[in-house]
């Protein structure tokens, strides 16, 4: 009776720590529920180590085909940092194909109105939304690897067959039915068969094993599809078609797949069904035929696979977007004209905290001055983040913005390449060859920015090939948007170039600025000034202001061993 008691005391033991734990999943499900609602439009506080990070763009170098935002552009507009700001989502698909759309500029006005009709969608229809982010939340990351990279390992496996697995298990079958003929030899030749198979099968188990990582994201993704079927809506209806088609593909790998991707196989758990079913696959390796059959399976239907990544990571993608204009205090969905030229209203940098808007209207190229720190540099970086929303997130930070599609590409913070032992004179040059390589060949205008064109030579032949770079950038099929510092440029190039300027004021010792474009070319010179203001000795201000009036007069520098006029 004791142990009746006992037991039945145990038993409850183990159902009140079950339901305790089904209860705090269920408690953890609901407030991460109540999150997405809450948190939506709210900016992601992610943290990305580098491992994590790299793998983020191998779904975009799969797909590369065709223009895409290069190194030199993706960097010098800090569009890592931005991609972080926008990347409020939960899966590797949808983090992979959101780094994909941001530097894959579309030139298709009909996939631009697709993805605004989802963006909106999930915009105005939160229920729809948070039951989609779930679903994403369960399919989960991959860790520091992509599931590309996953894929990819597997053709290092090559040409697989199941001949020597099905020789194992009919010599074993043999060894069973001698046993009927003559048990002692039957039994000396079953043993012998069992040992043989059971060493074949952990050499061959441990070459496979780091690959079946490999198929666990696919049948997550196999999941994620048969999870939001209940959910679909008008607006998807073309991706869940091929969501079902895609995943009905796949019917033969999921087929008997707990052989291979059981959670209890070969794990010495204890539990009798685990191991009855370790010696079977020991024995008759009934989990190495399955791997073949599944990785023939994934061979088979890339495609299909590639698809529904595809999908699945553009409808979260969408909806990360959407989240990200939640988070805006204003933006608009820009607009494409036939002309070339750019129309934007009240336009802002997406990292500035509390950013100065400029409007800016133009079909020629533009030539912008003004001393350091003015914002000639934030102006274009401005304009070029906001060309490339245009025609990827289809989403600008502005009052309006109406262009034709471009492509985009900029030449702006360069360094020495210490690697190769390149100067910033030659890294410069190298970067501004691939624009006018590019506006050669491109199939659509190219909009280009440029900033100090040609700093790393001297005055002299700086300003002359700067001359000559910025009229060949200023061709039909571009536009560009060029900072200086030499005003020089702006008379040389007055009738290919529109002049704009940056501009700031000094008033009681200090400086001020207005970071608002304004036409014309800059007529302040402040540079001597600003050394006054930063307690410089007053007779190097005096002497310098006395050089460069003396410049002015004559057109050439004096030797400083000359006296200076008084």
């Amino acid at each position: 009776m004791e142990y009746i008691i006992f037991a039945a005391a145990m038993a409850g033991l183990i159902v009140l720590f079950m339901a305790k734990g089904l209860y705090d999943y269920k408690k953890s499900e609901k407030n991460f529920i109540r999150n997405l609602y809450d948190a939506y439009g709210v900016p992601p506080q992610r943290e990305y180590k580098p491992e994590q990070y790299e793998h983020i763009s191998h779904y975009f170098l799969k797909h590369k085909e065709g223009f895409s935002i290069d190194d030199i552009t993706w960097n010098d507009l800090n569009m890592d940092e931005i991609f972080q700001r926008i990347n409020d989502t939960y899966s590797s698909a949808g983090e992979e194909y959101l780094y994909y759309v941001l530097r894959k500029p579309c030139l298709e006005e009909g996939e631009l109105d697709r993805r605004e009709e989802i963006i909106e969608f999930f915009r105005n229809h939160p229920d729809e939304r948070v039951a989609y982010q779930f679903i994403f939340s369960n399919l989960g990351r991959t860790g520091k690897f992509s599931v590309y990279d996953y894929l990819d390992y597997l053709d290092r496996l090559g040409n697989r067959s199941n001949l020597a697995d099905y020789i194992s298990i009919c010599l074993l079958m043999l060894g069973i039915a001698f046993m009927f003929v003559n048990f002692p030899m039957g039994l000396v030749a079953f043993v012998c068969i069992l040992v043989f198979n059971n060493v074949s099968y952990f050499k061959v188990k441990e070459e496979i094993e780091p690959y079946i990582t490999s198929f666990t994201y696919v049948f997550k993704v196999l999941d994620g599809v048969k999870k939001l079927y209940p959910h679909r809506v008008d607006v998807l209806r073309d991706e869940f078609e091929t969501l079902k088609k895609s995943s009905a593909a796949m019917g033969g790998f999921k087929r008997g797949s707990f052989l291979l991707m059981s959670g209890g196989r070969m794990s010495g758990s204890g539990n009798p069904l685990d191991m009855f079913l370790d010696f079977i696959r020991m024995g008759f390796h009934v989990d190495l035929i399955k791997f073949n059959q599944m990785l023939a399976q994934v061979r088979k239907h890339l495609s299909e696979i590639d698809a529904m990544i595809t999908i699945l990571g553009k409808i979260e993608a969408m909806i990360a977007i959407g989240a990200y204009r939640e988070s805006l205090p204003c933006f608009c969905v820009p607009e494409f004209t036939k002309e070339i030229g750019i129309e934007a209203k009240e336009l802002y940098h997406p990292l500035i905290a509390e950013p100065v808007t400029n409007d800016i209207k133009t079909g020629q190229s533009v030539l912008i001055t003004g001393s350091n720190a003015s914002g000639k540099s934030t102006f274009l970086k401005t304009l070029a983040i906001n060309s490339i929303f245009a025609q990827t997130i289809h989403t600008c930070l502005g009052a309006g913005y109406k262009s034709t599609m471009f492509y985009t590409v900029s030449s702006m913070s360069l360094r020495d390449d210490l690697t190769s032992g390149e100067s910033y004179y030659m890294v410069e040059i190298k970067a501004l060859k691939r624009i006018l390589d590019l506006t050669a060949d491109a199939a659509c205008p190219v909009l280009c920015f440029v900033d100090e064109v040609l700093r790393g030579t001297n005055t002299v032949e700086r300003i002359a090939a700067s001359a000559q770079i910025l009229e060949s950038l200023s061709r039909k099929n571009c536009l560009c948007f060029a900072a200086t510092h030499d005003i020089e440029l702006t008379h040389i190039l007055e009738k290919i170039y529109r002049n704009y300027h940056f501009s700031e004021e000094i008033e009681e010792n200090d400086i001020f600025f207005s970071y608002k474009i304004m036409e014309g070319r800059a007529d302040t010179r402040n540079a001597i000034r600003l050394l006054n203001i930063m307690g410089y000795e007053p007779q190097i201000i005096h002497q310098a202001e006395h050089m460069a009036e003396d410049f002015l007069k004559l057109g050439v520098w004096r030797g400083l061993d000359c006296e200076m006029p008084q």
